[in-house]
């Protein structure tokens, strides 16, 4: 892009103040500015006037999971399916660490915080771990790792894992792309600066995963690869099972577009998104939106009807998520605090929110889709996750998960 088609593109979207301290910048940051202008979607600042308006939610209804009784009774054959599809190929694990460890403490990405006590054990450590105990149970069969990064962390990523030498998984099996960031911008709609040749981003939403791959020309690879189920997971948990061939048998044998990991919630009004089909397609209502009728719901075994919170692990079809791509998914904004320059290109960082982020949600994915298998794991076995550095869901709890499964720290 050169400076006019970077220059009639902020005039389109009346975003000319980007270009405010051009002359000011050297080669180098003139051309991240003119680089970083034709990477930017603007339209999506228009979605401001939404902010506080729910789009409304449709009719919700149960959606039943496959329990671990009913699990554990068909365990060979699930983990025999599952098993089969590893060998052949036809499944790939996709990591989001676009995130950085800000909350930990830390400013490092955030699978690069070090959990260990008496020697050193790294987030991505022990997620690689866990994809490697998979590729163990497939005759060693390894599957392709997309790891997702995000602009702010994708270099510092890279060199933590290649220094060092990718905790034992093949190189040539690994394959990073970066997710597409959105815009941020004041409640008027115009785009703040982070710094004189930076737009303030962020990333797109755990939606964004898919279409950054296209956007990364991944999908060739999937298709010469034959792949045709991606497991999507977050950095957060480190005691997930990563395409763990019951899952991935469960979630073929049903005959599904997707298959979602869910816990049996500890509390009705634990706050956790909740598996549901809504307009009788699949969903997931956030415990917000929970009625007390809902909490109150059973099923047919006298168990709560909206029992099964969502850990953000999806086995996806690849070509039903491929149909959807066409389509937009809905844009969510969310009012944040949002550091900026101000007029006298003083940096500023708020300290109540100021503006805009634009997200698109994976339960909007979900929503597109015909058919989901929720799938019940086991929480103490599945579910460590770190977002906080203490307290609930922190590092403190993660470690004591850990070492109940054996896992040396």
């Amino acid at each position: 892009m050169t400076f006019e088609e970077a220059k009639a593109k902020l005039e389109k979207f009346d975003q000319l103040h980007v270009l405010k301290y051009y002359d000011e910048l050297s080669d180098a940051e003139k051309a991240e500015l003119i680089a970083q202008i034709e990477d930017t979607d603007f339209s999506v600042v228009e979605n401001c006037k939404n902010l506080g308006k729910s789009a409304g939610r449709g009719e919700f209804a149960p959606l039943a999971a496959m329990q671990v009784s009913e699990i554990e009774k068909r365990r060979d054959e699930l983990f025999a399916i599952g098993k089969k599809a590893l060998k052949e190929g036809k499944i790939a694990a996709c990591l989001l660490a676009g995130g950085m460890g800000t909350r930990l403490g830390s400013d490092n990405p955030k699978g690069m915080y070090n959990i260990g006590l008496t020697k050193d054990v790294y987030i991505f450590q022990r997620i690689i771990e866990n994809l490697k105990d998979t590729v163990d149970q497939a005759d060693g069969t390894y599957i392709r790792l997309f790891i997702m990064t995000s602009e702010k962390n994708n270099d510092a990523t890279v060199s933590f894992l290649k220094e060092h030498n990718y905790f034992g998984y093949p190189e040539d099996k690994i394959t990073f792309f970066k997710q597409d960031m959105a815009p941020a911008s004041d409640y008027q709609g115009k785009v703040y600066m982070e710094s004189k040749s930076r737009i303030s981003t962020s990333p797109n939403g755990n939606a964004g995963w898919y279409a950054s791959m296209l956007r990364a020309g991944l999908r060739d690879l999937m298709l010469k690869e034959g792949i045709e189920w991606i497991d999507i997971f977050s950095v957060d948990n480190v005691l997930q099972r990563i395409a763990d061939p019951c899952f991935v048998g469960a979630t073929l044998e049903a005959g599904v577009s997707c298959g979602a990991k869910v816990v049996r919630k500890c509390a009705p009004d634990e706050k956790v998104g909740v598996m549901c089909l809504e307009d009788g397609k699949p969903s997931i209502v956030e415990y917000y939106e929970l009625s007390q009728e809902m909490m109150d719901a059973k099923d047919e075994n006298g168990d709560p009807a909206y029992n099964y919170g969502v850990i953000l692990n999806y086995l996806f079809n690849e070509k039903d998520l491929y149909e959807i791509s066409k389509k937009s998914l809905p844009l969510h904004v969310v009012e944040k605090k949002i550091p900026y320059i101000d007029e006298n290109a003083q940096l500023i960082k708020p300290e109540t929110p100021n503006g805009c982020k634009f997200e698109q949600l994976v339960l909007d994915m979900i929503h597109e889709l015909p058919s989901c298998l929720p799938y019940e794991v086991i929480r103490e076995h599945e579910f460590a996750p770190i977002k906080n550095k203490e307290g609930v869901d922190s590092v403190e709890t993660a470690r004591e998960l850990c070492k109940k499964n054996g896992i040396e720290l």
